[in-house]
């Protein structure tokens, strides 16, 4: 599967608009003129109005856009707060971060007068396109909770399971992901794998098959899983892998990238709207994958 598929995806819903805190950023800049092209969405731009307008005059597109509103502000906190604002008074359906620290943003959306949380955990999922592979591969938690205990974890594949199915996974196959296959008392996280694949049965994890713990080459390769006689639903063919620390994720995330040439679109949900959260050292685009999979999940 081709993370641009995600893109024409997005186009396809009625348009909504994007809030950016602290837009004065080249790379926010140019992701936001290539999802213009795309026809993907309006954006309100907040932050530094002569240093968001000398960028956007590098693009031609932009220059003369309609698609575009830039709201000065007087500094990167004021940015993140008036976006959030944005999102919760329904005047934009996704958030994006700019150029203001990972912090300075969280800090304001989890504000209690006017943030955005829901009462759920926040997590980030990421989608991966990866080359030679025949579907996306969605990780999750890579960036935002740190060492998930049970409940937790519930609540994270959730919110994976949302967002695989606003991509059109309808029931996605969830892999907990441990060292090894089999429960051992002694591995946290293959006694998590295991009440979560119970939870699933019992209904208390909807819109998706869970089996566990698996490996990770159980989870991905069905010759792995069958060498190793594992008879199920999801080993071998896993489109969500939970993992069990963030320590692994953010691993398995950047390895995926920096290896295997893999791309990436990733949000954080759990929120009132989907976040993009995305890296300064993330391409143009990686953001716009990133956007477009915001978008589909805000639809």
């Amino acid at each position: 599967m081709k993370l641009d598929s995600l893109i024409q995806r997005a186009t396809q819903y009625e348009e909504k608009t994007v809030a950016i805190a602290a837009a004065e950023d080249q790379e926010v800049i140019e992701a936001v003129s290539m999802a213009v092209n795309h026809n993907l969405a309006k954006f309100l731009l907040f932050g530094d109005k002569e240093k968001i307008l000398k960028l956007v005059k590098k693009y031609e597109n932009l220059a003369s856009s309609n698609k575009i509103q830039i709201i000065h502000t007087l500094s990167k906190g004021l940015a993140a707060e008036n976006a959030v604002k944005a999102v919760k008074l329904n005047e934009a359906d996704v958030l994006m971060k700019g150029n203001v620290p990972t912090a300075t943003l969280l800090k304001a959306v989890l504000n209690k007068e006017y943030g955005l949380r829901t009462g759920s955990v926040l997590s980030h999922v990421a989608v991966f396109e990866i080359p030679d592979y025949d579907r996306y591969t969605i990780i999750t938690d890579a960036a935002m909770n740190i060492a998930p205990d049970l409940d937790q974890k519930a609540q994270i594949i959730k919110n994976a399971v949302g967002i695989a199915r606003s991509i059109g996974i309808e029931k996605p196959l969830v892999a907990p992901l441990a060292a090894v296959e089999v429960i051992n008392p002694a591995m946290q996280a293959t006694l998590d794998a295991a009440a979560l694949t119970l939870m699933n049965k019992r209904g208390q994890l909807t819109d998706c098959i869970v089996d566990g713990p698996l490996a990770l080459d159980n989870a991905i390769s069905v010759t792995a899983a069958d060498h190793k006689g594992i008879i199920s639903d999801v080993a071998g063919k896993a489109d969500i892998l939970l993992v069990p620390t963030i320590e692994v994720g953010n691993t398995l995330y950047k390895s995926l990238i920096y290896f295997a040439r893999a791309k990436v679109g990733a949000v954080i949900a759990g929120a009132k709207a989907p976040i993009v959260l995305t890296s300064r050292a993330d391409s143009a685009e990686s953001k716009l994958y990133s956007l477009a999979l915001a978008l589909c999940s805000a639809s």
